[in-house]
């Protein structure tokens, strides 16, 4: 067993870890966190069914987005709806015998990956370019986008490029996922996409781009537009109450 494959085996195991860790951390915490005030956008739903029927129309096509800036919205749904696909076409490399869907979505994930570029560059000149935006900017913003657009490039590179044995490349992380490992390929364009693909593993817990699972915890956007039904009180708030009844306040 090489030095290189014992390496990159143990990097993603930790990446997996922290990432799934991270999130799961960060989701509880936000599970926890008070919401003292009805702040649900208007117009917004008055039931659950409506609240839920909100969510899946803003996860799915960024309805709010829309509504604010058509040209933010064409490029943030551009590189989400491409991120996915290219996900999706990526199942091939961790599932054996490959399911059918998964066959079926390769040549859509392929071409989205030149979607995702295209969407991310707009994204990326809107920073650059537009005024109050890039005020707000913070080098992490622009970072997170060089991560992704790095990573975008070098699968590209592997397709067209610089080819590599991905049959090689299925064995090894079959064998990850039953700990029985694998050479992994050394191509260098091959080594690159990875280390990339695991830093952004590795940094997602702690960065904006935790908006992924975030979005379900937003009071403005999860909570029912109620206030005048039904009286409203936090967790926290509710306890306080309670002490200061026990204590004849």
């Amino acid at each position: 067993m090489s030095a290189l494959t014992v390496a990159y085996a143990l990097l993603f195991y930790a990446a997996t870890a922290i990432l799934v860790l991270g999130v799961l951390a960060r989701c509880w915490r936000y599970a926890r966190t008070p919401q003292p005030l009805k702040i649900p956008i208007p117009p917004a739903p008055t039931t659950r069914g409506g609240v839920a029927l909100r969510m899946l129309l803003e996860v799915t096509l960024f309805r709010q987005l829309f509504r604010s800036s058509k040209w933010t919205w064409l490029f943030g749904w551009m590189f989400h709806v491409a991120l996915l696909l290219v996900l999706l076409r990526h199942l091939r490399y961790f599932t054996e015998p490959v399911w059918f869907w998964v066959d079926l979505v390769q040549p859509f994930g392929l071409y989205a990956a030149f979607a995702m570029l295209a969407g991310l560059a707009g994204l990326w000149a809107r920073r650059l370019l537009v005024d109050r935006v890039r005020y707000i900017s913070s080098p992490s913003d622009h970072l997170m986008l060089a991560l992704l657009v790095a990573i975008a490039a070098s699968g590209l590179a592997m397709k067209y490029l610089v080819h590599t044995d991905v049959v090689a490349l299925k064995a090894f992380f079959l064998g990850l996922m039953v700990f029985d490992w694998r050479p992994l390929p050394a191509d260098p364009a091959l080594l690159v996409h990875l280390a990339l693909v695991a830093t952004l593993m590795i940094v997602f817990p702690v960065s904006k781009l935790l908006h992924a699972p975030g979005v379900f915890f937003s009071p403005s956007l999860n909570q029912v537009d109620d206030a005048r039904e039904r009286r409203h009180a936090a967790g926290w708030s509710a306890k306080i109450v309670h002490v200061n009844r026990a204590r004849g306040g």
